[in-house]
């Protein structure tokens, strides 16, 4: 048989085929409102000023500026780049839990992170986006560690990750710029690391959450390497005394995907569970967006919003 026969017989979802979808469906929304796009990419809106009209409550839009002008002069409350991009993770967060936040009803999220196997915060609850802190990893200069949302209660605090469209978790500069090869520092020395050698914290936060003595330190390729962003958030977490969760499209192949045939799941997500010890493997969990918006729908009070973000996204 030719690669092309055989690749129709390959029995996983392909990532293309979901990024696809999402893009026709992205542009079919702004199409409905009558926006203005990109000339090339009817997908994204035609300028980065327009973001608001990606977010689908206004009240959220009123918090985010609020909350931006609030962090002048502190640590600053960014918005992404690609924040007009109908893909936007961080605009589909806004969307997804802004309301809940400025209604002041997180409660209707418990029913899916129960379901995923977390722990809910118990007492009066309160979520943020945008969480920086430069001390966990002693980050003194440059772009520091953030997390999308934090949820804290008298108990628990959830540290959340969010992934729509995307297909990795962010990997190291260095790496991408010709400055390492790659090699894992476990093996050769961490002083061969150039971020231990600048005083960042990584890896001895590493050490002290038991990650150094299991799979990390097997392969000779750095596990930093690609998957920087992950063990930086969740080490974050865990330095906090916190839960990690990922929260992503149960569509998108690239942290999830199941054979036809059943099976082996696949995906970053079942892969990086490998690397975490088993004494913190219940601090680390993943929810999908699906079951969210599953949880907002039975709540019965945001009726007025929930049924314009499935349609936003496809869903």
């Amino acid at each position: 048989m030719s690669s092309r026969r055989l690749a129709r017989t390959w029995p996983y979802p392909r990532y293309s085929h979901y990024e696809r979808d999402l893009r026709k469906v992205a542009a079919a929304w702004f199409k409905s409102k009558g926006y203005n796009v990109h000339s090339r990419y009817p997908f994204i809106l035609d300028e980065f000023d327009n973001w608001p009209k990606n977010i689908i409550c206004s009240d959220v839009v009123a918090y985010i500026k609020a909350q931006r002008e609030v962090s002048k002069g502190k640590e600053a409350y960014t918005l992404h780049k690609y924040i007009h991009h109908g893909l936007s993770s961080q605009a589909m967060l806004f969307n997804l839990l802004g309301p809940l936040i400025v209604r002041d009803d997180l409660e209707s999220l418990q029913p899916a992170f129960n379901d995923a196997g977390m722990n809910w915060p118990q007492g009066e609850i309160s979520a943020r986006f945008e969480l920086t802190d430069r001390t966990v990893f002693n980050e003194d200069s440059g772009q520091p560690t953030s997390i999308d949302l934090v949820i804290t209660g008298s108990d628990v605090v959830l540290f959340v990750e969010s992934k729509l469209s995307e297909k990795e978790f962010g990997g190291c500069t260095l790496f991408a710029n010709g400055d390492c090869e790659g090699r894992n520092p476990c093996q050769i020395g961490l002083n061969n690391c150039y971020l231990h050698h600048i005083g960042r914290q990584y890896w001895n936060r590493l050490q002290e959450h038991g990650f150094l003595e299991g799979n990390m330190t097997a392969s000779p390729i750095c596990p930093l390497a690609n998957y920087y962003q992950f063990f930086r958030e969740a080490i974050f977490a865990l330095h906090n005394k916190g839960i990690f969760v990922l929260l992503y499209d149960e569509r998108n192949p690239a942290f999830m995907r199941q054979s036809k045939h059943g099976g082996t799941t696949l995906g970053l997500w079942p892969f990086l569970q490998s690397f975490i010890p088993e004494s913190k493997r219940d601090r680390i969990g993943a929810v999908t967006i699906q079951k969210v918006v599953a949880a907002i729908t039975v709540s019965g009070r945001h009726n007025d919003w929930i049924g314009e973000f499935r349609a936003k996204y496809g869903m």
